[in-house]
Parts: structure tokens; sequence; C-alpha cells
């Protein structure tokens, strides 16, 4: 379809997704109780991950997205290792509709990122004398699901 004038109408534009740039935002590890802690361990270490999302507008089309992964591993009461990594992109999207752009943001640019993120860990705490830590895929349409309903449930009158 066009406008008349041989130009496509542009609600008719496919989305557009482009990656800008991603780099590191923020990383730290840490190894509190080396060496002790890189000896053979009796027992598998307990490993806690959290994962948080962001989004800041930085131009009508553009937003950076950055992806939030703190984590520990611990045996009994000593911490083996801990790290946080931020790691951000600047996405520029197109042709997305108003009421679709929030998850869209949401979903599909921490999607993007989360491969490269998840290596950096890996190989941060193999460099920090562990085998690497490959962090499980990420359920981000459920993350976004699960944050939209905590802001529901903190909005509603008592």
């Amino acid at each position: 379809m066009t406008n008349g004038n041989g130009a496509p109408l542009e609600n008719n534009a496919p989305p557009q997704l482009n990656i800008l740039a991603q780099y590191i935002k923020d990383f730290s590890f840490e190894n509190p109780n080396s060496p002790n802690s890189l000896t053979t361990q009796e027992q598998q270490p307990q490993i806690n991950i959290q994962i948080n999302v962001t989004a800041t507008a930085i131009a009508e089309s553009d937003f950076e997205v950055a992806l939030t992964i703190e984590g520990k591993a611990e045996n009994e009461s000593l911490l083996l290792f801990g790290f946080e990594l931020v790691y951000a992109g600047v996405f520029r999207i197109l042709n997305v509709p108003q009421e679709s752009l929030h998850p869209f943001i949401m979903i599909e640019c921490p999607r993007l990122l989360f491969p490269f993120a998840r290596e950096i860990v890996a190989s941060a705490v193999r460099n920090g004398g562990f085998p690497p830590l490959m962090l499980d895929p990420v359920d981000f349409v459920g993350l976004y699901r699960q944050n939209m309903a905590r802001q529901a449930e903190q909005i509603k009158p008592s």
C-alpha cells in the first residue's frame, strides 16, 4: 500500500530493532576467601543468581537497556565467589506500536544481550579459579510478567 505518492504507508512498516552499541557498564568479581576457596569442596556450592532489567529512553527511538546479573556461590558459610555484571546496549526501535513498546524493550532487548553477559560471567568465574558458571537461559517473558505483577501490587490501595 502507498500513500498516493508511491511511498509506503508508515503504519505498514515492519518493526525494526537495531543494536547501536553494547558494553559492560559495571563489573566486579570477588574471590574473598582464596586460596582456601579454591580447594576441592566436599559438596556442591549453593549458587544464588539475581537478574534485573532496566531501560532508559535516550532519544525518541533510542533506548539504553541494562541487564544486571548478580550472583554468589557459597559452601556452608564460606563465600567462594561473588560477581555483579551490568551489561547494557543501546537499541533503536522503530515502527512498534506504543502499547507494545514497553514489553518489546523489556523482553526482546535483554534476550539479545543475555548470551554476551553469560559469556562474561562464565569467563570471569573460570578466571577466578573455578569451573565456568554457565547460566541457564532466562525466560524474559516470565520475568517481565513477574515484575509487572509486583508493580501492580505496589500500586493497589490498602
